[in-house]
């Protein structure tokens, strides 16, 4: 297993500081020690529009020197002009899909292999069968242009932000509906506490699908033993079911009394220690 962190908390989304340039930020989390990076697609670190050729030369450089993989990329679903696949407005269903497009191209550009699917939210006055719709339809398209970049789309529950692939059932079903090997699935145990469910059960009942994990307590707190998830419950079961996939930290980004630095170490000494406690368990 392998541990990474994601960048939104030093970067402006969703609140708009603390923020830094995305070199920067690859340069603090790589000194911490970690195995990979996740790059949220947005302003100012990684919105495709604003990257030429020659920048993201520049950014594969830099991941290359500090010794730091593209763990993977997600888009910025909310805000802004909208990314929505189950957006009742055809014109933000046709850009959502052209930016998931874009952020594939962007992560197969810096080495990466792996993005994350927000299946998109329900709006009132759509049904939740025309909304399912849309976004399976989005993602069969994004998984297609995917499969000729060498890049999983990997679909995440997101419950407690949205109300359309929200629980295992739903990101099973999205899966198994779409078709396309490059599907794959993931969890955040953020959302898995948020219905009052349990993060281990998430990691058998995806099996050898899952390729994808996001931890942080509720609150987007660092994981931690006195935290709500089993973190060493979790970390356990991946090593059981063989998972080689990387453990991501995505914490402390819905508010602005944080030190990004500090909670990435602190979260990074805490699950090191758990994975290295479970490989000596044999």
């Amino acid at each position: 297993m392998k541990i990474a962190f994601n960048t939104w908390v030093y970067s402006s989304f969703p609140v708009w500081v603390p923020s830094y340039p995305l070199t920067d930020t690859i340069e603090r989390i790589a000194a911490i020690g970690y195995d990979g990076i996740e790059i949220g697609a947005a302003s100012p670190h990684a919105y495709p529009d604003y990257l030429s050729s020659e920048r993201r030369h520049e950014i594969r450089a830099c991941l290359d020197t500090n010794g730091l993989a593209l763990a993977s990329m997600l888009p910025a679903p909310g805000g802004g002009p909208g990314f929505n696949a189950a957006s009742p407005l055809a014109e933000e269903r046709a850009n959502t899909l052209d930016q998931y497009r874009k952020v594939v191209d962007l992560c197969a550009d810096l080495g990466g292999s792996t993005v994350i699917y927000v299946a998109g939210w329900q709006i009132f006055g759509t049904s939740r069968q025309q909304a399912w719709e849309w976004s399976r339809q989005a993602l069969e398209k994004i998984a297609d242009h995917a499969a000729a970049r060498g890049v999983t789309i990997v679909i995440e529950p997101t419950s407690a932000d949205s109300n359309l692939v929200d629980s295992c059932d739903d990101a099973l079903q999205m899966q198994r509906e779409a078709g396309r090997p490059n599907v794959k699935l993931m969890f955040d145990t953020y959302h898995v506490i948020y219905r009052n469910e349990v993060s281990t059960d998430y990691v058998g009942r995806m099996g050898a699908d899952l390729h994808h994990v996001h931890l942080a307590d509720a609150h987007r707190a660092v994981p931690s033993d006195a935290g709500k998830a089993d973190y060493r419950g979790i970390v356990r079961a991946l090593r059981r079911q063989g998972f080689d996939g990387y453990l991501t930290m995505e914490i402390g980004f819905d508010r602005r009394n944080v030190e990004p630095d500090r909670i990435a170490r602190e979260a990074y000494e805490y699950i090191r220690a758990l994975v290295s406690d479970t490989a000596a368990e044999g």
